[in-house]
């Protein structure tokens, strides 16, 4: 897939010093969804309590980008959007979002090294915070975490690259944090997209690269 740049990611340089001084990165896989064929790209799951969700590219006054729609809210249900042409552990992985709706939450989120949803680390920004969790046979620990204002009706850019055992956090192009975990440093998984129970979120774009 052809690379593109946009003004709103993060300058290499900021990558290249939260990583390390030896980790640089690949050409990049940069997916706008302007179309409904970038559905074509992913394949959807939907873990936890509740049935299959629906994914679409819709219009909103903002912009265009990737929804989950319906079905009813259910408090525990995820819905995951996977990323199909690519797979690796150490990535970089970054989003823009903007939060639309939810009474329930309203969670915007990407994972990274997903074997299986009970196998992951997954990145979420929540209202008044950005937080990072291990999930591990099926547990989630919270391994790092920063209050930040997630102000609603307005867009976000959400970013987490892993480099061996070492989890950097990005968010609207700053550093938030870095965690250390050594439980999931092992075979490449896959990335994507993430949301929970009636978090109703526009994803305009989701960017992926390989560091080394």
């Amino acid at each position: 897939m052809k690379a593109r740049n946009f003004p709103y990611l993060l300058p290499i340089c900021m990558l290249l010093f939260a990583c390390g001084p030896t980790a640089s990165r690949s050409s990049a896989d940069a997916v706008t969804f302007d179309t409904a064929a970038r559905l074509d790209d992913f394949d959807f799951a939907a873990p936890g309590d509740g049935g299959r969700s629906k994914w679409l590219v819709i219009d909103n006054d903002a912009g265009r980008g990737l929804a989950r729609i319906g079905p009813e809210p259910v408090e525990n249900r995820l819905a995951f959007a996977l990323y199909r042409p690519f797979s690796g552990r150490d990535v970089y992985v970054s989003t823009r979002f903007l939060t639309i709706s939810g009474k329930i939450d309203q969670a915007a989120g990407m994972f990274v090294r997903l074997r299986s949803p009970d196998d992951h680390y997954a990145v979420r920004a929540l209202e008044n915070s950005v937080t990072l969790y291990r999930i591990a046979a099926g547990r989630r620990v919270m391994i790092g975490s920063m209050d930040v204002n997630v102000s609603g009706q307005a867009w976000h850019m959400l970013g987490i690259a892993a480099s061996e055992d070492r989890l950097t956090v990005f968010f609207d192009g700053k550093e938030l944090f870095v965690a250390t975990d050594r439980r999931l440093p092992g075979p490449a998984g896959k990335v994507g997209l993430w949301t929970r129970a009636d978090s109703m979120i526009l994803f305009e774009s989701l960017e992926v690269s390989t560091l080394h």
